[in-house]
């Protein structure tokens, strides 16, 4: 019989009683598939969409088995975006509320790392860290990986469709051959397959973890046909006609992110945009306004977005059509999370009907088509008249 309560789990109370502090009772699937296997020190490779609660998965087997007496990394989780390993950090430090002898540590690109060094000298257990700025500190001989238990690659395949695949081996390269490994990432791409035939133990459990109906994410999708020089317009009218107190909005060009930015800031909405030319400084402040919700409307291209993780976004518009069918899916998912309703809109022009149809037939979602009506509100377009 399954545990699937996080106070059945064979953990200290302190983590108990940390999980208890933030609201959490019953685990999500990957949890209680995952947690006693990598409580048991096998090696694991679960596939699970995002926003299943992975974190947890990897993060209390590793606090559990942190030695607080330990002044050598005993763990290293590697993410593919610095946003994505700040929040990891963020969720391992809840767990680690009434552990004060647990120390762990972010590193990541973009920020100084005179300072991660500084927090290197600290001897954390736990280190957090992208690829890239991993291999930069191995390079500074600034941490020593001879002692790691456990390495985990979170998203992998993410990971590796940003080209990390060389620098993740280079780092695996450095761990002892002991080492427990576990993988995480919601496709098994060619590459992802490629590092488990390399470093995963006979022994392996493979776990599939997939969306049920009831926690699938409960997102209205509505297409709403315009002209490029109409998108803006039809933007502005659409936030104005209903109260959306969070929003996301995605273009395919950084050029395209200021031009949204600066045409709602002119409509006095409170936005920022998120592209790759904006500074980690400039970035992490935007980031904790928005979640603040100090902002109403985030822009951002889809490189910029990786690894942003907000529940409860109200709305998410497509200001261009995506480029790939899969970017559709992360788009959208950013709202209806934690079992919460979104709302997403897609603006194509007449040349981009085919697009629409290839994201349909490939997504095998529901959109539905609407226009705006004589008295200025937005109606779906009735089925006989399906643009698509």
């Amino acid at each position: 019989m399954e545990v699937t309560r996080y106070s059945e789990l064979n953990v200290s109370e302190n983590i108990k009683k940390a999980v208890a502090d933030l609201g959490f009772d019953e685990m999500t699937e990957v949890q209680w598939k995952t947690i006693p296997h990598m409580l048991e020190g096998k090696d694991v490779v679960v596939k699970s969409p995002t926003g299943t609660g992975k974190t947890f998965a990897f993060g209390i087997p590793l606090v559990e088995k942190t030695d607080p007496e330990a002044t050598q990394p005993q763990f290293l989780i590697l993410s593919p975006t610095r946003e994505l390993a700040i929040q990891i950090h963020q969720e391992i430090t809840k767990l680690t509320k009434y552990l004060p002898g647990v120390r762990s540590v972010v590193l990541y690109g973009g920020a100084p790392i005179q300072k991660q060094i500084t927090a290197l000298k600290k001897n954390p257990q736990i280190i957090v860290a992208t690829p890239g700025r991993m291999l930069d500190h191995i390079h500074r001989h600034t941490v020593k990986l001879n002692a790691i238990q456990t390495v985990v690659l979170d998203e992998a395949d993410e990971m590796l469709d940003m080209g990390f695949f060389q620098d993740v081996c280079k780092i695996m390269e450095q761990l002892p051959e002991t080492k427990q490994f576990a993988l995480f990432s919601a496709t098994i791409s060619r590459e992802v397959m490629d590092l488990m035939w390399l470093y995963q133990r006979e022994d392996a459990v493979e776990i599939t973890v997939t969306p049920e109906k009831e926690s699938e994410p409960k997102i209205t999708q509505y297409a709403l046909e315009c002209s490029k020089l109409a998108k803006m317009d039809f933007l502005i009218k659409i936030l104005r006609l209903y109260d959306y107190q969070r929003v996301m909005v995605f273009c395919n060009t950084k050029s395209g992110t200021e031009m949204i930015r600066r045409r709602l800031a002119e409509k006095k909405f409170s936005v920022e945009a998120l592209s790759s030319d904006v500074n980690q400084k400039k970035r992490n402040q935007i980031m904790k306004q928005f979640k603040a919700r100090e902002l109403q409307v985030l822009v951002a291209t889809d490189v910029a977005a990786r690894g942003i993780d907000v529940s409860d976004v109200d709305v998410v518009f497509n200001f261009d059509v995506p480029q790939d069918n899969t970017v559709y899916l992360h788009r959208v998912g950013r709202t209806g999370r934690a079992r919460k309703t979104g709302v997403s809109f897609l603006f194509y022009t007449e040349m981009e009907r085919a697009r629409v149809k290839e994201i349909i037939r490939y997504t095998k979602v529901k959109i539905i088509p609407v226009r705006f009506s004589k008295g200025g509100i937005l109606e779906p377009i009735p089925e006989d008249q399906y643009p698509f």
